[in-house]
């Protein structure tokens, strides 16, 4: 480690941390490796190539080919078929049917054309013959009908229809109005009023007048002209950033010295010593049960032994 930095017993804890990356054995880049050690190492057997795929058994272990099964039956369909077909015609006592001519089509749908049977009588669509349909005639009348249904055409229900009486708009209001002059016309005199009922020590306004006050006099107020109108001596000035339109002036900037402040330490004496405490207990490292279980197989001597993943 570095003399500014700390050491590993205050780091970790231990005299001196192991790298990380390998086991410490040397590392061989693949230019220098064989390709293939196995195959320049101890005796070789050699052969005489590979063979391509071919109907030919010159591939082969065997020099015969070997079926799965030792004769087998092979059956063929189609001779089975024919075979069929061959009884079949002999069992035969004549030569085959063969219509006095073809097929006949229908011309529709019910239609019997070219049945054995002909047409069913059941089946048929003809209708069972009735008697004749005999009107059972008008009926009497006096007059000649009337056109309409009844609602809304007049003259044609059985009874008559009711006379028109007319009815004022404002009957209502003036049936009020007469009953109201016939109650006025019989009194006598005036409403009944009584004076008598009972109040408190005074009336709710002690300084209300008994006589009517008399008219307001409206006083007109006088109006005073000026002949010339007030005009300020300047524009009023806006604040853009200063203070120019103020009424004092803008004050001026008081100078104030930069006093650089005192480092802490300088009170402080240089020979004293900080007391620093002993560190605790530092974690250590610990490996992984796998790279263990690496180390333990692959090490420095077998680790060249072993073929490589990724080989070209």
């Amino acid at each position: 480690m570095p003399p500014e930095g700390k050491s590993d017993m205050e780091r970790v804890g231990l005299f001196k941390e192991m790298g990380y990356i390998s086991i410490g054995d040397k590392y061989t880049p693949f230019l220098y490796r064989a390709f293939n050690e196995s195959a320049h190492k101890n005796k070789q057997m050699l052969v005489g190539g590979s063979k391509k795929k071919s109907g030919l058994q010159t591939g082969y272990f065997d020099a015969q080919f070997k079926r799965i099964f030792e004769k087998e039956a092979l059956t063929d369909l189609i001779k089975i078929q024919r075979q069929y077909k061959l009884e079949q015609t002999k069992r035969n006592l004549g030569k085959a049917f063969l219509p006095s001519s073809g097929e006949k089509k229908r011309s529709g749908i019910g239609s019997y054309y070219g049945t054995l049977g002909g047409s069913i009588q059941a089946m048929s669509p003809l209708k069972i013959p009735k008697q004749p349909y005999k009107s059972p005639g008008k009926n009497m009348y006096t007059s000649p009908p009337k056109k309409g249904s009844g609602y809304g055409y007049p003259g044609v229900t059985l009874g008559k229809l009711d006379l028109y009486s007319s009815d004022p708009y404002d009957r209502a209001k003036d049936i009020v109005k007469r009953e109201l002059i016939a109650h006025k016309s019989m009194l006598k005199g005036g409403p009944f009023r009584l004076n008598l009922h009972p109040k408190e020590c005074f009336d709710a306004n002690p300084y209300k007048p008994d006589k009517p006050l008399p008219p307001s006099k409206k006083t007109e107020d006088k109006k005073t002209h000026f002949g010339v109108p007030f005009k300020p001596s300047s524009p009023s000035k806006k604040i853009g950033g200063m203070k120019a339109g103020t009424f004092d002036l803008y004050p001026t900037h008081s100078v104030d010295p930069y006093i650089p402040h005192k480092p802490k330490t300088a009170g402080l004496n240089k020979e004293l010593k900080i007391f620093h405490p002993s560190p605790g207990p530092k974690s250590t490292p610990v490996k992984s049960i796998i790279s263990l279980n690496v180390n333990k197989f692959v090490n420095s001597k077998n680790c060249n032994q072993i073929p490589s993943i990724m080989a070209y």
